[in-house]
């Protein structure tokens, strides 16, 4: 009884708490015409425009380019001078848990993973808490999309691609169901210092255990495949039925696993059974040493944490930092997320330190933007600021890859002006006038 009772307590808590400090109320559709004028306009394709101008109408970008350049034939547009700021397209964060994960130490926030190894019907997106408090903070560094990501182990789930300013999770879909996580399993338990993008997968020591993993892979997919070669199927198999995207490239298949050899085993045994397109996710160095392999089956790469500790004892202290540079220069398609959702505002900051090892300043932008939207198969929509393209649009005072100078004062998801307050600014002004002597 007493356990009920504390467990009623908490509840009513959690809703007093909600109540007194409410999201940001979502943005409504563009209404007019608007014109970004005087900018430093950083497209994401590698080009600053000193000087621009970048107009948007309906959602959509019209022009971008030199402010000399642009005439605007609707006397109505409203004209925003952004005059030495910075205007940038926005940051796209993938592979995380955003949304899905609210407290981490508070398990009946967290709903992230079902019970079982293969779920690849599972969709994360259902799940998705667009009143989570987490979100507004994540962009108003800059962040505007998220790849929400299922955990578990074999195949926990499909993950669906959103934009951060929407009443529910339908309304957020930017991209639904665009791609299917495979946990490839272990041979042997996790060494060293191990890694964070690799905590869900469970270490799966013993050369039994792997491969039963293994064979229960092989079936599943050989199943699918007979499933989807059918001309007509007498009973739905949900399972299988996710899985056919796999085959005729709709979806995208995202591997992780924490050991080079697992990685050449993963690739080569989603090849035997077809699949089209390949994403490696949460890659660290494991990944580097079959940067070859990796290379010449043109798999793109999403970066596990840059602010993380190597992952051997004997390995380069500077290695996260410098693993963006090196891959990029392989010709390697690279692209960067945050380990930790509730931290996934620092998106724009762990690209910024890859400059001081390698990237330029316009590459490292393009690993949390163009690069993102590639990997995830949204670049003809987001990930630069192009015409035609939605208007996904930063504006910051300062450099938005600096945490020194990071000031976003504009954001618009497709046109729409969004809300940039969120509860930390909410208790800075709370207790600013608490503690004013003034």
């Amino acid at each position: 009884m007493k356990k009920n009772l504390k467990t009623i307590i908490f509840l009513l808590a959690v809703v007093t708490a909600h109540a007194a400090a409410q999201s940001p109320v979502v943005a409504p559709s563009q209404s007019g015409p608007v014109v970004l004028t005087g900018g430093i306009i950083h497209t994401g394709t590698g080009d600053v425009i000193e000087n621009g101008t970048v107009a948007f109408s309906g959602g959509k970008i019209t022009f971008v380019g030199n402010a000399s350049d642009f005439n605007d034939g609707n006397t109505g547009s409203k004209v925003i001078n952004v005059a030495g700021k910075h205007v940038y397209p926005g940051l796209i964060y993938p592979n995380t848990t955003l949304g899905l994960v609210e407290i981490s130490g508070v398990d009946v926030t967290v709903d992230t993973r079902e019970i079982g190894d293969l779920n690849p019907n599972v969709r994360a997106v259902v799940a998705y808490n667009t009143d989570s408090h987490v979100i507004p903070v994540v962009r108003s560094n800059g962040v505007l999309i998220a790849q929400i990501v299922p955990q578990g182990t074999l195949l926990p789930g499909t993950s669906s691609v959103v934009q951060l300013d929407a009443w529910n999770w339908m309304d957020a879909i930017y991209k639904a169901d665009d791609g299917i996580h495979l946990g490839w399993p272990r041979k042997a338990p996790a060494t060293g210092r191990g890694g964070g993008a690799y905590a869900f997968m469970a270490a799966q020591g013993g050369q039994d255990t792997y491969a039963k993993n293994v064979e229960q892979l092989e079936k599943i997919f050989s199943d699918a495949i007979a499933y989807s070669s059918a001309e007509k199927v007498e009973y739905t198999n949900l399972r299988l039925e996710s899985l056919k995207g796999l085959f005729d490239g709709s979806k995208i298949l995202y591997i992780t696993s924490a050991e080079p050899k697992g990685i050449i085993a993963a690739v080569s045994f989603a090849k035997r059974y077809g699949v089209k397109k390949i994403v490696l996710s949460g890659a660290d160095e494991s990944a580097w040493a079959v940067k070859d392999f990796i290379r010449e089956n043109n798999i793109p790469v999403i970066l596990a944490h840059v602010h993380s500790m190597p992952k051997y004892t004997h390995s380069d202290i500077r290695l996260p930092f410098k693993l963006a540079a090196m891959f990029s220069k392989e010709g390697i398609l690279v692209g960067l997320t945050y380990a930790t959702p509730a931290y996934g505002y620092n998106l724009p900051f762990v690209a910024g330190q890859t400059v001081a090892y390698g990237l330029t300043s316009e590459e490292a932008l393009r690993t949390v933007t163009l690069n993102n939207a590639k990997i995830l198969g949204i670049d003809d929509r987001t990930g630069s600021l192009e015409k035609g393209k939605d208007a996904n649009i930063v504006v910051s005072s300062g450099d938005l890859l600096d945490m020194m100078t990071n000031n976003v004062e504009y954001a618009f998801i497709c046109g729409r002006n969004i809300s940039l307050d969120n509860k930390h600014k909410q208790l800075y002004r709370r207790f600013q006038a608490k503690y004013d002597t003034k």
